[in-house]
């Protein structure tokens, strides 16, 4: 017996500018949406009433000329009661500090910093974007993430669900720079001994052998393995199983440069051993260069 067919979706992608949303609207694009960026608000109704029956995305944002974001919240809501589709609001956000450097590398103008500082501008827009964070259906925090990265979270969560596994993240970082605000499991390194107090070992990372030799001699460390992986394995499916398109794991030390970092990379090796996709970032060692 074939499967009904799926409704068609209505997705509005906002968020800071500077955050991926140009990313994010391709990446739908990709899936088959029809796209439009800096839609007025009052034109929603319009091209949801002309294009009902296929699914649209359209990206609005505080440079849109009307953006008002309880009018934004409202009409949402309203679509969600009056239309057959599939309405969901998608939420880009990133950092202070990640949006003040993507817009010096492209030298672009931030649409609300034209006669005042850069991160006054962020903030202003931050202000003004604060009510949609209520009614968001999905919202991703890009300050570390590639577009590559953002391309596939969103292509998980709005594609073809039978076809597409859970994408599963491992991350590294340090509490000394906050926790990351997109983790769905946090697991605190800290209690093992810290390559940090041996000068030798200090400048070098959990990427260097030198440091994974010094963790793997503390006997917590095999410990903590043994128990992370026989936590994860029976878990994972389970998310997968309820319609979770990513988990990002976080695991963290002081400073998100030695055993936070090693152990990501241990626990990528029981990944690949059980045929698992799963992709990597250490979100506080040095940047490298694009």
């Amino acid at each position: 017996m074939s499967k009904p067919a799926a409704r068609p979706r209505f997705v509005v992608v906002t968020g800071m500018s500077g955050a991926g949303k140009s990313v994010a609207l391709q990446a739908l694009e990709d899936l088959g949406f029809e796209t439009v960026d800096n839609l007025p608000v009052a034109l929603i109704r319009a091209i949801v009433a002309a294009q009902e029956d296929h699914s649209i995305a359209v990206g609005v944002d505080a440079r849109t000329r009307d953006f008002d974001a309880a009018r934004l919240l409202a009409t949402i809501e309203s679509l969600r009661r009056e239309t057959r589709m599939q309405v969901g609001l998608v939420f880009l956000d990133a950092d202070t500090d990640a949006l003040v450097q993507r817009y010096t590398e492209t030298r672009r103008p931030h649409p609300l910093a034209s006669e005042r500082p850069l991160a006054d501008g962020i903030e202003m827009e931050r202000r003004l974007l604060a009510p949609l964070r209520e009614g968001v259906d999905f919202m991703v925090d890009t300050s570390w993430l590639s577009p590559a990265d953002l391309k596939r979270l969103i292509q998980g969560q709005f594609g073809d669900g039978d076809r597409r596994r859970m994408q599963v993240f491992l991350m590294s970082f340090g509490y000394r720079h906050g926790l990351p605000r997109d983790a769905d499991l946090v697991l605190d390194v800290r209690f093992l001994k810290n390559p940090h107090y041996e000068p030798a070992l200090r400048p070098l990372t959990g990427l260097d052998a030198a440091v994974g030799a010094y963790i793997e001699r503390d006997p917590a460390a095999a410990l903590f393995l043994e128990r992370a992986t026989a936590l994860l394995e029976p878990l994972l499916p389970l998310y997968e199983r309820e319609g979770k398109s990513y988990f990002t794991i976080a695991i963290g030390c002081t400073g998100g440069q030695h055993r936070s970092v090693y152990m990501v990379e241990r626990l990528c090796r029981w990944f690949d051993q059980i045929q698992s996709p799963v992709d990597v970032r250490h979100r506080d060692l040095p940047r490298r260069p694009a």
